[in-house]
């Protein structure tokens, strides 16, 4: 791993933690050069995942693309950074359990859907906004009387 400040290769990790689902490790490092400490994240790297597209397209899985989406979504909400990562992280989780290599872009969205609706309403809204493709201000409306229904019926 090359170091920020200095660009050198020689490091030592001073502290790895992993996330609660085993799926990332967020490892602290120091620069045996400049002394600069720094993180990094190792995630699981998921070859070989499809996505089918709505118009019957298939891609390769792209995580960045993925989580640029759930990011935008949650932009200037008080969401951190670690929390989109692990959201994308159980939505994946999920999908690789229910699905073999082929994984329908609408359940990915869904499944972003449902997390993102107990982490942050307004990012919720945003997200669905986007996905379902609301078309005018009325379907903005019902989505957001579905949420608070739904709110309401919760203990």
């Amino acid at each position: 791993m090359r170091c920020p400040k200095c660009t050198s290769i020689e490091d030592k990790v001073i502290d790895s933690r992993i996330s609660k689902e085993g799926s990332t490790i967020r490892r602290r490092r120091e620069c045996l050069e400049c002394g600069h400490r720094y993180s990094t994240t190792e995630t699981l790297i998921r070859d070989g995942i499809i996505v089918l597209k709505r118009d019957g397209r298939r891609e390769d899985f792209d995580r960045e693309k993925l989580v640029r989406a759930v990011r935008a979504a949650c932009h200037k909400r008080p969401v951190d950074p670690e929390q989109i990562a692990m959201l994308v992280e159980d939505v994946m989780d999920a999908m690789e359990a229910q699905f073999e290599n082929e994984i329908p872009s609408r359940a990915i969205g869904e499944g972003v859907m449902q997390r993102l609706r107990t982490v942050d309403q307004v990012a919720y809204v945003r997200f669905a906004s986007v996905y379902k493709e609301f078309r005018d201000v009325t379907e903005f409306v019902d989505e957001i009387s579905s949420l608070a229904k739904t709110k309401k019926e919760l203990p």
